[in-house]
């Protein structure tokens, strides 16, 4: 392979998500495009307050006086509580509720949540507009009242005055609607669909593609750098790039459909996208760092990156997980780079170049000279910190907040991917801590986390009543697991984590984009409130309990094989004890899963909305089916068999056992 195809393979992975970046900021500082003069003299006046009989509503589902969801046909205004349509600017249709609906949307410019709608009880700011059962009623942008009341009702204007011109607004009147920010009005939006969110695969496609050719040159073959020998490629990273990169591709896939629905304006769509980016660029460097310190500036820029992320809905409880995550993930980091600092400072005295001092293959090799107590409690320092970014007890707490307000794609990755890649930089420190202290050490204090925060997990899973927070739940459970086959040590426990890896990534990314739209089918993440989906939506509820059977560890799917893989390398390693109590702990939360799962996929559905023919499933699009269903198969394929992987899975744990 030449210098030009390795510098190509080792920075493609960071080059084009950051290229995609850069594409999305120029995109957002264009300038606005002019329009005609006769458009941009300032804010449209009021439409007339005439008097006319209240139509009928529309056919399909009406709101009523118990709140139904509604979604106004297009070209009309969206309807409160009584079914009169709202005069003003044409638009895509809005679904508002009435009465305290947890749908309704009023024109104050509330955020929508992950559905696309505005819910009661998501801790956001309050309702601006008032449906059925509030003082009077809704008013639309355009200054029409949004109620059915009777025309007598509505205040007449007082006589223009041509000489003087239009009446000035009172405090009666409704703000005037300045139309688009580039001073036209609403109907020159044009609307055509967008193919920024589909050309978001590219990044993905492009580590999945560098990942697989890594995976042919690689096993067998000495490593690869490039960039200075600042990237490094070996068996494990091209792992690594393979799970990223299929994850990505499942979630970027997904994407477009939660963003349908979201209907986010343009500025804080092209934030998402280059915010995703710009956090697949942040975990390809991580796995790609041959040292230390820029291991650890990756793996705090994805901290920085998934902050923003978690709130992107702007809910007060979306902003509140973001801190939280923020500040917890912060104080981890830091006990991490205090670790880190304390590695170099043993290298340095144990007579290793500057330069190559946080260089973990020659710390490898130099591992003898280390300081021993320095050494100990650097490594101390960095499980708890990067253990807080894989979410591992102590420092878990974040991650049910931040998995379940952030967008479901968004989730997807965090648990996915996020946390793997952590731990994957937390296995490079355990190599040198091995080979400097033993493999007793390290095995203890993984251990010991590994098995508080099953623990923990299955603790809460019992009792848990949020379906996305059931999920951030198992992803614990799971990375415990991970982290009991890293304390185990061995070679066949190490491949088995690392297939665990690529197992849980894919079943969790389906299972978090499924509970997306679950979300904006029923508007609630109450596991009491969702009953009968598999009649409801038969190829959402197919999706969401096949990746819950596949994260449960059941064949054919590939966690079936790891779980069984590291049960086996404990045992033959002498750490069954270990294993005895991870499996205690695993079929607690196999049971507590199982049941809430069946209470959502069985039973009948809850009666239909007023206006909804009865018993009529929801049948889904090709944007929604592909994504979940590619993710559940590559999940079952590497069940079966790793094929051409085997290779690579056996030279990656070789490598980090010290063969």
């Amino acid at each position: 392979m030449t210098h030009a195809t390795t510098a190509l393979l080792l920075t493609a992975p960071v080059a084009v998500p950051l290229a995609a970046c850069a594409a999305h900021a120029v995109a957002g500082a264009r300038p606005r495009t002019a329009l005609r003069p006769d458009r941009v003299h300032g804010p449209r006046p009021p439409a007339p307050r005439a008097a006319a009989p209240a139509p009928a509503p529309a056919p399909g589902r009406t709101a009523g006086g118990g709140g139904a969801l509604l979604t106004a046909a297009p070209g009309e205004g969206a309807e409160g509580g009584g079914g009169a349509p709202a005069a003003g600017k044409k638009g895509p249709p809005r679904a508002v509720g009435a009465g305290g609906d947890p749908g309704a949307r009023g024109g104050g410019g509330l955020p929508a949540g992950e559905d696309g709608l505005a819910r009661a009880g998501d801790r956001s700011r309050p309702l601006h507009a008032d449906g059925a059962g509030g003082s009077p009623g809704a008013r639309g942008r355009s200054g029409t009242p949004r109620t059915g009341r009777d025309a007598a009702d509505a205040p007449v204007p007082p006589p223009t005055d041509p000489a003087s011109g239009p009446p000035a607004p009172t405090a009666d009147d409704p703000a005037p609607d300045p139309g688009p920010r580039t001073g036209g009005t609403a109907e020159d939006a044009p609307r055509r669909p967008s193919l920024v969110p589909w050309l978001g695969l590219a990044s993905p496609l492009a580590i999945l593609a560098c990942g697989a050719v890594l995976a042919a040159e690689l096993p067998g073959a000495a490593p690869l750098t490039a960039c200075g020998r600042l990237l490094r490629a070996d068996a494990l990273t091209a792992w690594m790039l393979l799970v990223v990169g299929a994850v990505a591709t499942v979630a970027c896939a997904a994407t477009p459909a939660h963003l349908a629905h979201e209907r986010p304006d343009a500025p804080a769509a092209r934030r998402y996208h280059l915010l995703v980016h710009a956090f697949l660029a942040a975990m390809s460097a991580a796995v790609l760092a041959a040292d230390l310190g820029v291991l650890w500036v990756a793996v705090e820029a994805t901290t920085l990156v998934t902050a923003f992320l978690v709130g992107h809905r702007r809910t007060r409880a979306s902003v509140e997980a973001a801190w939280k995550y923020m500040v917890i993930c912060s104080a981890g980091i830091a006990l991490a780079l205090l670790g880190t600092v304390l590695i170099y400072y043993a290298a340095r005295q144990a007579g290793v170049p500057e330069a190559a001092a946080l260089d973990w293959t020659v710390l490898a090799a130099h591992a003898d000279r280390l300081d021993p107590d320095v050494t100990r409690l650097a490594v101390g320092l960095v499980v708890l910190g990067f253990g807080a970014k894989a979410g591992l007890a102590p420092l878990h707490a974040w991650l049910p907040d931040a998995h379940s307000q952030a967008p479901a794609p968004v989730s997807a990755l965090m648990s996915g991917v996020l946390l793997s890649v952590a731990f994957a930089g937390l296995l490079r420190y355990k190599t040198v801590a091995d080979a400097a202290l033993g493999p007793g050490y390290t095995r203890g204090l993984l251990a010991g986390c590994a098995l508080l925060t099953l623990a923990l997990a299955t603790a809460l899973l019992l009792g848990q009543r949020d379906y996305k927070r059931m999920l951030a739940y198992s992803s614990m459970e799971h990375m415990s697991l991970i982290a009991l086959a890293a304390a185990v040590g061995t070679p066949l426990a190490l491949a088995a984590a690392l297939l665990h890896m690529a197992g849980h990534g894919l079943a969790k990314a389906v299972a978090f984009c499924a509970s997306g739209h679950v979300l904006r089918l029923l508007h609630t993440t109450r596991v009491g409130r969702v009953r009968g989906l598999l009649a409801r939506a038969p190829a959402l509820g197919t999706a969401f309990g096949l990746a819950v059977l596949a994260l449960l560890g059941l064949p054919p799917f590939s966690l079936f094989a790891s779980e069984l893989g590291i049960v086996r390398a404990a045992f033959a390693a002498g750490a069954g004890g270990y294993a005895a109590a991870a499996l205690v702990l695993t079929l607690m939360a196999f049971a507590a899963l199982a049941a809430r799962t069946a209470r959502m996929l069985l039973g009948p559905p809850p009666p239909p909305p007023h206006g909804d023919p009865a018993g009529t499933p929801v049948r889904l699009g090709p944007a929604v089916v592909l994504p979940l269903a590619a993710g559940l198969l590559a999940c079952a394929v590497l069940g079966v068999t790793a094929g051409p992987l085997t290779r690579l899975l056996t030279a990656a744990g070789e490598l980090l056992g010290g063969r």
